[in-house]
């Protein structure tokens, strides 16, 4: 049987991405949790703040390094899977990726040194430093590598020039209209994230009775920020599906599950989209919700799936539930900082098993659903304003390389795969 490999290509580029975001995600928090410990440290010389700085440092280092390593699989992926796409907007993807070894990581591993290495053998002041100017180095990866992805979604400051792209305005092409929506909801992620890790480790050891004194300022600490940030992420995101909706219409529909965008959209709460015939052949809906949270206005219209050729639309069942289920754990994020608050207000939050056993367990669900919504990007952006100007370009960038064969595909994922 001869599978597709343009198919197999994205499984791969899946799977790869899908395993690398944990460690990017997990370290940009991690970093500047870090950071904050050591400034208490110093400022008020309690001794517990230093032992979970050194606590966390060393899981810190072991998630950085797999988040390069793995990062590294990613880059060579750009050319043996999607070669042509390569050419095509090379130059505008090349230059933003080396900005970031650039400015970002030749910083980080200037001071990730003096971070891992430097206790004992440098004053505290100047380890502290070192772990702010870490931190600011995961802020600034961040910064280039949303820059990238978000051109690729939101492409602008750029001229096609036979077929290839051009930069014409790099400020344009940094700053393009998703970018600032992208990057406050992908880094408000990442400290989310390290966020229900550090509520996890505490309730972990809170209940095992162990580190009481470091248990309890993790628990504080985590409670604290999810039940101010998690509200704000819920915000931020409303920002970035309206931002979404003007630029990527079909992508929001796809998560809508709407078909016909000449009625109000309803939210449904569960569906079965028909992708061949164009429908939902099940859905338990509220009337005129989607169109309320989209365009704010209960009767506002926004585009359908139906609008466009099956071939320009991403795949719908699995968008559509993921985002579901990236909605629900949002709301389980708010839920689990607001009833920590309130246990923490009540002097119960260090007894009350009902809620540090689930905290203790399911902090990896944060980041996975996120990405899974994202999946449709490459298929909404292969018909994007790059595409729509150049025949050639759509032909280069939506296909994977011409060398690239199902065979040389399966054995380089069963070669970075373990059994």
């Amino acid at each position: 049987m001869d599978l597709d490999p343009v198919l197999l290509a994205r499984l791969q580029f899946a799977f790869t991405i899908t395993f690398h975001i944990i460690f990017p995600a997990f370290t940009i928090g991690l970093s500047a949790y870090i950071a904050t410990l050591e400034v208490m440290w110093l400022r008020t010389g309690r001794e517990h703040y230093h032992l979970l700085a050194r606590f966390w440092t060393k899981i810190f280092a072991v998630s950085f390094a797999m988040g390069v390593v793995s990062g590294i699989v990613l880059s060579y992926q750009f050319g043996t899977n999607w070669s042509r796409f390569s050419a095509v907007v090379g130059n505008v993807i090349g230059p933003l990726i080396g900005y970031e070894v650039l400015t970002a990581f030749f910083l980080e591993a200037t001071f990730l040194g003096v971070m891992l290495f430097g206790w004992n053998r440098v004053p505290p002041w100047l380890h502290v430093l070192a772990t702010v100017v870490v931190a600011l180095g995961t802020l600034f990866s961040s910064f280039w590598i949303l820059a990238a992805n978000s051109w690729m979604q939101t492409p602008a400051g750029h001229a096609m020039k036979d077929g290839i792209v051009i930069p014409v305005d790099w400020l344009a092409i940094v700053f393009n209209p998703s970018f600032p929506y992208r990057l406050a909801h992908m880094v408000t992620a990442a400290y989310l994230t390290t966020s229900f890790v550090v509520l996890a480790v505490g309730a972990h050891y809170q209940l095992a009775g162990r580190h009481p004194e470091e248990a309890r300022t993790m628990l504080r600490m985590a409670v604290g920020f999810i039940a101010i940030v998690a509200p704000l992420q819920a915000y931020i995101g409303d920002l970035h599906g309206l931002n979404t909706a003007k630029h990527q219409p079909i992508k929001v529909a796809a998560m809508e599950g709407h078909w016909d965008g000449s009625e109000p959209g309803a939210f449904h709460i569960v569906a079965w989209p028909n992708e061949k015939e164009g429908r939902n052949d099940f859905a338990i809906s509220i009337p005129k919700v989607a169109s309320l949270l989209i365009t704010h206005d209960p009767n506002g219209l926004f585009p359908g799936l139906n609008s466009v050729p099956a071939s320009d639309r991403p795949p719908v069942t699995m968008v559509f539930y993921a985002f579901r289920l990236m909605v629900l754990i949002g709301l389980a994020m708010i839920g689990t900082g607001w009833v920590g608050a309130w246990l923490w207000w009540r002097g119960r939050l260090f007894e009350t098993d009902w809620f540090l056993r689930p905290a203790a367990s399911v902090w990896w669900a944060v980041v996975k659903t996120t990405w899974m919504a994202s999946v449709g990007t490459t298929g909404a952006s292969c018909r994007s304003r790059v595409t729509r100007r150049s025949s050639r370009a759509r032909s280069a960038r939506c296909r994977t390389s011409g060398s690239l064969s199902t065979g040389s595909t399966l054995l380089s994922t069963a070669m970075r795969t373990k059994p």
